[in-house]
């Protein structure tokens, strides 16, 4: 089983690349996923448009520290009892790159196989630097040995150059690319697979993070597609905390809306009605009762019935 690891920071668009990576190289994955939150909302994307492998999820935690147990157990299991050709591992965005090449060298066998690992950067908040959590953005960097920018499509050749200059201070030996890789042959991705990490290859230490505080909502909603858009718009002002990305899945009205934010950068998208709505902010210093409140509110509330002599909730 040959393992490669799809890094890269909070909100950059790893499950996007991921998706476009199974689709292109049409090999036998299996995708083990962590995300920070009880709530993994990227799941279901990577199951659309009949992407046909296995996927594995580690949420409650980061590979690379606080479930690290968990992730070994998760990686020998999905090596013993399944056996894909490969194995793709997208970490949670504050993961640290080092720390997780060092974990898997620790359950390296015969039948496992480290890749040389990629990350994927954000362009539009590349020059951030992770903010707060810049020690993470840097390690990411660090260690990978494949920088791929993503969200470059209207960039004009001056700022993907730029791009690239700053890029190279930071990782000199790295492959970067800039060009967005849904351009890129199938030949480019069937590469990625096909080179291995040097086997003596392995950071010397396991390096202490700064980790994001997270919080995880579930049945929130919200009146209007207007208040959606006030709300998005307070949190990614800093209303709410030091919030650098946040996702989720809610009624605003009549519709469902999906929300993502980066930093000071947010989307919306309808989707269908799910069974639950969901959210999960992550950053310092949140505000939580803040966000419970303009979360929650909405919801309708429990009203005590008499149902045969019995109270019920309903």
């Amino acid at each position: 089983m040959k393992i490669l690891i799809i890094s890269g920071f909070l909100g950059s668009g790893k499950t996007t690349f991921i998706k476009t990576l199974v689709q292109r190289a049409k090999r036998d994955f299996v995708v083990l996923e962590n995300e920070y939150g009880g709530t993994n909302l990227d799941t279901a994307d990577l199951r659309t448009n009949g992407n046909n492998c296995n996927i594995w999820e580690l949420t409650e935690g980061c590979v690379c520290c606080s479930t690290k147990q968990s992730f070994a157990s998760s990686v020998l299991t999905i090596a013993n009892s399944l056996d894909p050709e490969y194995l793709i591992v997208e970490p949670t965005g504050a993961a640290m790159l080092g720390n997780l090449i060092s974990n898997l060298r620790q359950i390296q066998y015969e039948n496992i196989v480290l890749l040389k690992p990629v990350t994927i950067l954000d362009s539009r908040v590349f020059s951030n630097r992770g903010g707060d959590f810049s020690e993470i953005w840097s390690n990411q960097l660090k260690f990978a040995s494949t920088l791929i920018f993503s969200k470059t499509e209207s960039l004009e050749e001056n700022e993907l150059s730029a791009l690239t200059d700053a890029a190279q201070i930071e990782n000199s030996d790295a492959e970067i690319i800039t060009q967005h890789y849904s351009r890129l042959p199938n030949e480019w991705f069937l590469g990625l697979l096909d080179r291995y990490l040097d086997a003596e290859y392995c950071p010397n230490e396991q390096l202490a993070q700064d980790v994001p505080d997270t919080l995880t909502l579930r049945q929130i909603q919200l009146p209007t597609s207007d208040a959606l858009i006030v709300f998005l718009n307070g949190l990614t002002s800093g209303v709410f905390g030091n919030i650098v990305r946040s996702k989720g899945c809610l009624p605003a009205g009549q519709a469902w809306l999906r929300f993502d934010t980066v930093e000071h950068i947010w989307s919306i998208a309808g989707v269908e009605a799910e069974k639950e709505s969901s959210a999960v902010f992550i950053g310092k210093n949140l505000r939580r009762d803040w966000l419970r409140m303009v979360l929650n509110s909405f919801c309708p509330p429990k009203i005590p019935i008499r149902k045969n002599g019995a109270t019920n909730v309903k």
